[in-house]
């Protein structure tokens, strides 16, 4: 089994379906190796997902949570990029979004739950630059999105 498999296999984590883009845009766009990818929302595959703001309609630990479901659904994009090889991936940049509530400012935080499953599922190959920016809605009442850029490694 390959590496990063392994790794989500030991982790418990089974990757969702691709999920098609809402809008106008692409999930993902490649320019040589490089690859930007589409914001992912705080959504299960299967329904639902986390919603609301953070700090008023949801807590802390709701958003840290959130922010790791924005990491799954990164990671089965970064496998459809990489033609289903997940150990073909450098992780450059992650940008963070989180629905933040008036007196809420623990945004770091919040993103951590992407960045520290990023960093756990790929290793040094997923250390990477970051954006964590609070906002006042997201798309469908989502409580984070998160896009990245990637590195495709031939």
């Amino acid at each position: 089994m390959p590496r990063i498999e392994s790794r989500l296999a030991s982790l418990g984590i089974e990757l969702p379906q691709l999920c098609p883009p809402v809008a106008n845009y692409v999930s993902a766009k490649r320019s040589g190796n490089v690859v930007q990818i589409s914001g992912q929302l705080s959504s299960r595959s299967s329904g639902g997902g986390i919603k609301g703001s953070v700090g008023a309609d949801c807590s802390l630990a709701d958003g840290i949570t959130a922010a790791r479901l924005c990491a799954i659904n990164l990671i089965a994009q970064f496998k459809a990029a990489a033609d289903g090889d997940l150990d073909r991936v450098r992780v450059l940049r992650l940008g963070g979004y989180v629905q933040a509530g008036p007196e809420f400012f623990e945004i770091p935080t919040v993103m951590n739950g992407c960045s520290d499953l990023i960093v756990d599922v790929f290793g040094d190959a997923g250390k990477h630059a970051r954006s964590a920016i609070g906002v006042y809605r997201l798309p469908f009442n989502f409580a984070v999105e998160v896009d990245a850029s990637i590195e495709i490694v031939d």
